[in-house]
């Protein structure tokens, strides 16, 4: 019963991303509305790490194990953005509305850097929540509403560039199955994996999801809606992590 339980919470969470990405695809939101939920979510997304990823990390496994994690969870996205960024080198500029779309099957710069750090990012997150049925015999609610409210504004945002830049609709579900796919092998794997797991090593685990997400947030999420939303970026990533604290305490 446990293993299948952590598929669903993997399930869930990776399935979020999907269901930001169908909004995304067949509804036809303004621009304004996009990047005010994904300001929303980048609030959701730092509460999230703070108070249900970094923290937890720390008690668990201790300070060394969790800074390590964090710093290295960090560095790993931004290289792969930095890959992702200079991919073609007759757009190596960057810019924080990112455009590398062919008009037909690639997909952009700025909708790649999110899918890139939902995809770092959901594998340990995913891992987390395998772990957490283990450790408490079932579904921890907080954990599993915070990463899959968290993730579907990054399907959202992340698809929005897509479709704007002329990726087709088969090769953005395509990109989102498989990190959905692979959300759902990591909870399986982190529940019958990690059964015997020192927690400093459950700590890395789960602090590289955390630097994964601080780094993303910062580097493509809030500086994307700021370009539009000015001023009232502050007030919409405010009140998703305002929500994702109260989810927390809550629970």
């Amino acid at each position: 019963m446990g293993v299948w339980l952590a598929a669903l919470s993997g399930l869930i969470g990776g399935g979020a991303l999907f269901v930001g990405a169908g909004v995304a695809w067949f509804v036809k939101a303004p621009r304004l509305v996009v990047l005010a939920v994904m300001a929303f979510g980048a609030g959701v997304l730092i509460s999230t790490l703070a108070f249900e990823l970094v923290a937890e990390a720390a008690d668990g496994g201790g300070i060394v194990p969790t800074a390590a994690g964090f710093l290295g969870g960090a560095v790993v996205y931004i290289v792969a953005d930095w890959v992702v960024d200079h991919v073609d080198s007759d757009e190596k500029a960057r810019n924080i509305a990112k455009r590398r779309g062919n008009g037909k099957a690639a997909l952009s710069g700025g909708g790649a850097a999110i899918a890139i750090g939902s995809l770092i990012d959901g594998i340990p997150e995913s891992v987390v929540m395998g772990l957490s049925v283990l450790q408490t015999g079932g579904l921890s609610i907080p954990i599993v509403a915070a990463i899959a409210i968290s993730n579907i504004p990054e399907g959202l945002s992340s698809t929005a560039a897509f479709k704007q830049d002329g990726s087709r609709g088969r090769t953005v579900a395509l990109l989102w199955g498989g990190i959905t796919a692979a959300s759902v092998l990591a909870a399986v794997v982190g529940y019958l994996a990690l059964q015997t797991a020192p927690p400093e090593l459950i700590a890395i685990i789960t602090s590289v999801a955390a630097g994964a997400l601080l780094a993303m947030v910062a580097n493509t999420m809030i500086p994307e809606a700021f370009e539009r939303l000015h001023l009232l970026t502050g007030l919409w990533v405010t009140l998703g992590f305002l929500l994702a604290f109260v989810m927390h305490e809550l629970g």
